[in-house]
């Protein structure tokens, strides 16, 4: 620790510099503290969300009717058949164009699959057609629901690997559910997700950001 003395026997630029280091670890000690809540606050509400879908679940248990007849029947699946085709079709493209959003869309294509699947076989139950939308969850609908969340899951793991030999490390690639999201390390708030991806680039002194973008864009384009 400095004494009287010894900050007297300072010039004014070794205090000015003094007081900036002082400034510097009070505010990175406040950034530390926001982020924590910030990260309380996310988890607070999502616990929430929790109790509160799993209560509403359970007054929907009770109150509702067994059986309803219902309005807008052609409207509700041909919408979502309509919805499950733009996903096989965006699918399909990205899978075409080897582009990383296949990662997302094999995802939604997989839910829609299940949310067909089960869909068909509830509301058909204690009818005619129920044992052919059985046949069609187990044979169609959720095989190929399966077999998208293993894609998914295949090129997650393998973006993961090339990522870790870019950086050096060797090994074995760990479990999906060990990986770190990408751009948000231990201590940093889960917004900086929302940031945009240049701000998760390491800076290169010297060269300007719109710079770097527009020639990144650009080599894109000649690589197409």
């Amino acid at each position: 620790m400095y004494n009287e003395d010894e900050l007297r026997r300072m010039t004014p630029q070794q205090r000015l510099e003094l007081r900036r280091a002082l400034a510097d670890i009070d505010s990175e000690a406040l950034a530390i503290r926001t982020r924590d809540r910030r990260r309380a606050i996310i988890l607070a509400v999502i616990l929430v969300c929790c109790i509160l879908l799993a209560a509403w679940t359970g007054v929907l248990a009770t109150t509702l009717p067994r059986y309803y007849r219902s309005g807008g029947w052609r409207g509700a699946w041909v919408g979502f058949d309509i919805a499950l085709l733009a996903a096989f079709a965006a699918t399909g493209w990205a899978s075409w164009r080897r582009r990383q959003i296949l990662i997302l869309c094999l995802v939604v294509l997989a839910t829609l699959l299940c949310c067909d699947a089960w869909f068909d076989v509830v509301l058909d139950a204690h009818t005619k057609g129920f044992q052919e939308s059985l046949l069609s969850a187990l044979l169609i609908e959720l095989p190929l629901a399966a077999a998208a969340i293993l894609g998914a899951r295949r090129l997650l793991r393998m973006t993961n690997a090339v990522m870790l030999r870019y950086r050096g490390m060797t090994g074995p690639v760990p479990r999906l559910r060990k990986i770190p999201l990408v751009g948000v390390e231990p201590g940093r708030p889960i917004t900086d997700l929302l940031a945009k991806p240049q701000m998760h680039l390491p800076h290169v002194p010297g060269v300007d950001d719109t710079t770097a973008t527009g020639t990144e864009v650009d080599s894109g384009r000649r690589l197409r």
